[in-house]
């Protein structure tokens, strides 16, 4: 049974490595990762939530720390299978998430866009004016 798990959260990683949808490569979603924190710690990406970061930071502290749960030192290939465990689930997260940051950033961008080419203020508005009724008044105005 526990082969079967490790099977099942390395095909996991591995399909979350792999990305089927091909939209956003490996290296755009590694490369993102640090402006996904920076955009979080400034407040511009609200959808990666706290907890989430603050569990990516500490399964990295874990990795990088010389204390560990099973140690290297009294069982050696345990206590290196528990820091591959963690290093694999860190970066699932981290690409995971960091794939959704590309799509927003995307999306963001997207926006930006269209409101630079439409003007300020002109995101709803037609282009040849405030729409006009059969009188020739503005929408909204009230004759008289």
């Amino acid at each position: 049974m526990r082969k079967a798990n490790r099977a099942a959260a390395g095909a996991a990683a591995w399909q979350v490595i792999q990305n089927t949808d091909g939209d956003v490569s490996v290296w755009k979603r590694a490369g993102a990762v640090p402006r996904m924190i920076g955009a979080k710690l400034r407040g511009r990406y609200p959808e990666l939530s706290t907890t989430k970061l603050l569990g990516m930071l500490v399964l990295a502290a874990y990795i990088i720390s010389p204390i560990d749960f099973v140690p290297e030192l009294f069982i050696p290939l345990l206590g290196l299978a528990d820091d591959v465990g963690v290093a694999v689930w860190l970066t699932t997260m981290a690409l995971g998430e960091s794939e959704r940051f590309v799509k927003w950033e995307r999306d963001v961008q997207a926006q930006q866009a269209f409101q630079e080419a439409n003007g300020p203020g002109q995101a709803g508005a037609d282009r040849n004016g405030p729409r006009r009724d059969v009188s020739g008044q503005a929408a909204g105005q009230a004759s008289g």
